[in-house]
């Protein structure tokens, strides 16, 4: 209606249920002796308002140690090695947990553990009616914590050297390892969720209907702290070489080589209830994995013509990279570019390239996790849109008329994907570069970009899921499928929804980067000015083949992130022997929300600039202190 309303959740504290006549009720919101209260359920009075058990900054500790050493053993050769440690600990603050109704898996496969249906006669449902508990949130327990704990190690070794000429060689080898462990308080175990139910004996009878019916007994029975290991590890040997083929009339011809040989794999080990699937949350299975690669590079510079009329120099570079993973085959990449000076002061360039990136061992290995995201349902208030295939597509889903969401987020799959292919992808820039010699310091670039990925890994956010889903006629976008959402066939409301990473069909993108830099003199001091601008012209993802493709440039939200046409970072920098002062201003240009429909409020975000300073002092010759502030004005996006 043009205003804006508070959205609350509608796994509420006193527990929703339907009974077996159909009514949808709200059990009591206030813990004490009316506990069998019960009343129709209404979002606005019932809901539940997670932001006060939100912290606004999430704490982060982190120590770390780097060293870094050179030692000559000849005059030719040096031996050089370094090390790095990092432990971090980080947690988060999250609202308690809930119980959420779904007897069956995506699958299609019961699910007797998410099954809450209490008989009328349990001697703690008031209603003398079998209900199903839609929700119900744990509040008794408090709020859940996550927190983290992670160590990271890199160690490397190896020797430089020359051979003969110009000619250098660098071998090393590297090893890397991050482990951590990452854990939830207050989950519930829903075996024994079930056993207090149902009031099994050998258990305590649990009351889930009514907020703070639960026992302390209960709680302690129900609620574990879940803790999930795993790491990540890299073993790699190159050699390289560096130097100068031969010379031309318009100059020397470079070249570099060099062979690598990687290892890298990965591992998870859930807290073993949610192996079992007795935890409140996505089953998962331990798993782990490891791929290896070896490849080879050849790089070539040569200047072509120079001091020739309207051509002071013609450079052109080229390079082609074999690669060999036992994962996924083998690949050839390849670059060509020419660099054309035209005259002092002015250059021209154009770069033709392709790419190839096979999934990390994360996005292959990473585990399957869920967590309440902002999701918008298309389907929300869809009987009044006057949009005829939205309005036909939640009705063949089951969503009943007048159907409104419940809260701002929905329970969603994350994670990694064992079933990812590498993605490959063609790139064209063109620009040129302008210094004109009259003003010394003085630099301007233009810069055409054009990139194309091919079965490109992208998290696709579950709202532009749905979008796309509900706007298909018939439902017939690949979206719609059961391993990508399900609703309850009771509510409507959605009970799956997956983001895990996925091949799309293709991204493109093209646009242009404009960048001005000069340096003068302001007085006694050295002065600096940067202006760097993007404008981003066209990003497209497209599903797969033959779909209509996505537009995510000039949009904002929705969890895809901020992709506005225009970008920009300007600073003016002055420096003196001992101070130096630094004004910054940033720009993001407006967008528009993926999701929202163009009458809605927040259908699109302005543009904005933040503003940010720095004074630093060096006192030694390697010691100086700054002090900076950043978004002066307090500027928020909006």
């Amino acid at each position: 209606g043009g205003q804006l309303v508070c959205s609350y959740s509608g796994n509420t504290l006193g527990g929703r249920a339907r009974l077996a006549d159909g009514r949808i009720v709200n059990f009591s919101q206030t813990a004490g002796p009316d506990g069998q209260f019960f009343e129709p359920y209404n979002g606005a009075k019932h809901g539940f308002n997670s932001n006060p058990f939100l912290n606004a900054v999430s704490p982060i500790e982190r120590v770390s140690t780097a060293f870094l050493a050179d030692y000559d053993l000849t005059d030719d050769v040096s031996l050089f090695g370094e090390f790095f440690f990092t432990h971090r600990k980080s947690n988060q603050l999250a609202t308690p947990g809930g119980l959420t109704h779904r007897p069956t898996n995506p699958d299609g496969t019961p699910d007797p553990l998410r099954d809450f249906t209490i008989k009328g006669t349990n001697p703690n449902n008031p209603t003398g009616q079998d209900l199903v508990l839609l929700a119900r949130r744990i509040g008794e327990g408090g709020p859940r914590k996550f927190f983290q704990e992670t160590d990271t190690y890199r160690l490397v070794a190896g020797a430089r050297g020359k051979v003969v000429g110009d000619w250098t060689w660098e071998a090393a080898v590297n090893w890397g390892r991050n482990t951590g462990i990452d854990a939830m308080t207050n989950i519930a175990n829903l075996d024994r969720v079930q056993k207090t139910l149902n009031c099994v004996p050998g258990a305590p009878c649990g009351d889930y209907l009514g907020e703070g019916s639960l026992s302390k007994d209960v709680l302690d029975y129900i609620l574990y702290t879940s803790r999930d290991t795993g790491g990540n590890e890299q073993r790699s040997v190159t050699l390289d070489f560096a130097g100068t083929v031969f010379e031309l009339p318009a100059g020397p011809v470079g070249a570099a080589a060099g062979l690598l040989y990687r290892e890298e794999k990965g591992w998870r080990d859930p807290d073993a209830l949610t192996v079992l699937g007795i935890g409140n949350t996505n089953q998962q299975e331990s798993i782990s994995g490891k791929m290896q690669a070896k490849e080879a590079y050849l790089e070539v510079s040569a200047p072509l013509l120079a001091d020739l009329p309207m051509m002071k120099l013609l450079v052109a570079d080229g390079a082609v990279r074999y690669s060999d993973y036992d994962l996924f085959g083998d690949n050839l990449t390849y670059k060509g570019s020419l660099n054309w000076t035209v005259i002092d002061g002015l250059r021209l360039r154009a770069t033709y390239g392709t790419g190839f990136r096979v999934p990390s061992v994360p996005e292959l290995f990473g585990g399957v996790s869920e967590g309440n995201l902002t999701t918008t349902d298309p389907c929300s208030g869809y009987s009044a849109s006057g949009n005829a295939t939205l309005v036909a597509n939640c009705k063949a889903s089951g969503v009943p008329a007048g159907f409104k969401q419940l809260g701002n987020t929905i329970l969603t799959t994350n994670g990694g994907n064992s079933d990812l292919q590498p993605e490959e992808a063609k790139t064209l820039t063109l620009g040129v570069v302008f210094t004109p010699p009259q003003v010394s310091g003085l630099s301007v670039t233009i810069d055409y970009f054009d990139i194309k990925i091919t079965d490109a890994i992208r998290s696709i956010p579950g709202s532009t899921k749905l979008a796309v889903c509900y706007a298909s006629a018939g439902l017939t976008h690949p979206f719609c499928g059961p391993n990508n959402y399900t609703r309850s066939p009771l509510t409507g409301e959605v009970n799956f929804l997956s983001s895990i990473p996925v091949n799309t069909g293709k991204e493109e993108m093209k646009g242009v980067d404009i960048g001005i830099h000069y340096d003068f003199d302001l007085g006694p001091t050295r002065a600096s000015f940067d202006w760097n601008t993007t404008y981003l012209g066209e990003y497209l993802i497209t599903a797969y083949d033959g779909a209509e493709p996505i537009q995510f440039d000039g949009r904002i939200g929705g969890g895809n992130g901020g992709f506005p046409k225009w970008r920009s970072n300007a600073s003016f920098s002055v420096t003196d022997e001992a101070w130096t002062g630094t004004y910054s201003v940033q720009m993001i240009g407006k967008a528009i929300d993926f999701n929202a429909a163009p009458n809605d409020i927040g259908y699109q975000s302005p543009r904005v600039f933040y503003h940010n300073a720095q004074v630093a002092y060096r006192f030694a010759k390697q010691a100086d202190i700054a002090f900076g502030v950043d978004n002066i004005f307090d500027r928020r996006s909006e």
